[in-house]
C-alpha cells in the first residue's frame, strides 16, 4: 500500500493536471466559436462555386480541350491523397480517424494497381505517414494549425496541386479531412478535387431527369471556356480552404471534448485517491492508538 506522502504527491499532481486540462478546455471552447462560425460561413460559398462550375461544365460538355482541373488527364493511374490533420495532439481520435481513412484508401488504390502519392497537411498526418510511406510523400504543409487559417495556405496548396497536374505527375486528387458537425462529432470524409465532381443538380440536368424549373439556366459572359479557365483554379482554392476551416473547427471541438473528459477523469481519480488516503490515515491513527494503549497496559 502506498504511503501517505506518496498519496499526497499523486493527488497534488493530478490536481495540477486537472487545472491544465480545464484551462485547455476553456481555450478550445473560445476558439471553437470563432472556427465554427468561419466553417459555417464558408459552406454556402463553396457549394455555390461547385454549382456554378457544374453549370459551366455542363454547358461545355463534349467540347475538346477541357481544362485539366475539370476533366483531369483522361487517365486514372496516379492518385494524390491530401490528408488534413492538426499540428498538435490532445484532441482524441480526431487525427487518427483521418489517418485511418487515408490508410484504407491507400491500400484500396494499391490493390487496384494504382500509384499513390501523398501530400500531408498538418504535422500529425506527416509524422504518421513518414513512418511507413515516406517514399510516397511528394510535399507537405504544416505550421498553421491552431491559428486563424489564412487563405494563402489554400492558395499555395492549390498552386502545388495545379503544378503537379500540369506536369502530368498526377491524374486524380482527393482530400481526406474531418467534416465538422458539432463539438462532439467530426466525420472523416473524402472529397475529390480533380477531376471535378459535378453536383447532383447538374447531374440531374444532364440526364434530363428534371424540369426546367428545377435547374437554374444561366447565360455566361464571356464564354464558358474562358470562365472555366479563370474560375477552376479559384474553385480549387475555395474547396481546399473550406476543408481547412472544417478541420480547424473540428480540431477545436475534439480538443474541447477530450479535455472535458480528461478533467472529469482527473476529478474521479482525485476522489478515489482521497478515499484511499483517508482510509490509510485512519488506519495509521488506529494502529498508533493501539500501540499507545498496549504500551500503557504493559507498564
Amino acid at each position: 500500500m502506498a504511503s501517505l506522502k506518496e498519496l499526497r504527491a499523486r493527488i497534488g499532481s493530478i490536481k495540477s493536471t486537472r487545472k491544465i486540462t480545464s484551462a485547455m478546455k476553456m481555450v478550445a471552447a473560445a476558439k471553437l466559436r470563432r472556427a465554427q462560425a468561419s466553417a459555417e460561413a464558408a459552406r454556402p460559398y463553396a457549394a455555390a462555386m461547385r454549382r456554378m462550375l457544374g453549370e459551366l461544365a455542363a454547358a461545355t460538355k463534349g467540347e475538346e480541350g477541357a481544362p485539366r482541373l475539370l476533366a483531369g488527364t483522361g487517365q486514372d493511374k496516379i492518385h494524390l491523397l491530401i490528408p488534413i490533420s492538426s499540428d498538435r495532439g490532445l484532441c482524441g481520435g480526431f487525427n487518427s480517424n483521418v489517418n485511418r481513412l487515408t490508410l484504407q484508401t491507400i491500400k484500396k488504390l494499391q490493390a487496384e494497381g494504382k500509384t499513390v502519392k501523398l501530400l500531408p497537411v498538418g504535422r500529425r498526418a506527416l509524422s504518421f505517414f513518414t513512418r511507413d510511406y515516406a517514399d510516397l510523400i511528394v510535399d507537405k504543409v504544416t505550421g498553421f494549425s491552431g491559428k486563424d487559417v489564412p487563405f494563402s495556405v489554400a492558395s499555395d496548396l492549390g498552386d502545388k496541386i495545379n503544378a503537379l497536374l500540369e506536369a502530368g505527375e498526377i491524374d486524380v486528387c482527393t482530400l481526406v479531412f474531418n467534416k465538422f458537425r458539432n463539438a462532439m462529432t467530426q466525420v472523416p470524409a473524402c472529397q475529390q478535387l480533380v477531376p471535378m465532381v459535378m453536383d447532383d443538380v447538374v447531374a440531374k440536368a444532364d440526364a434530363a431527369s428534371t424540369t426546367a424549373e428545377d435547374v437554374a439556366q444561366y447565360e455566361f459572359e464571356p464564354d464558358e471556356a474562358t470562365l472555366l479557365a479563370m474560375l477552376l483554379p479559384r474553385n480549387l482554392q475555395v474547396q481546399i480552404y473550406a476543408s481547412l476551416l472544417e478541420t480547424a473547427a473540428g480540431e477545436n471541438g475534439a480538443r474541447m471534448t477530450a479535455m472535458d473528459n480528461a478533467t472529469r477523469n482527473a476529478g474521479r481519480t482525485i476522489d478515489s485517491l482521497s478515499k484511499v488516503y483517508n482510509r490509510t490515515r485512519q488506519t495509521n491513527i488506529t494502529n498508533e492508538l493501539i500501540e499507545i494503549i498496549s504500551g500503557a497496559q504493559a507498564v
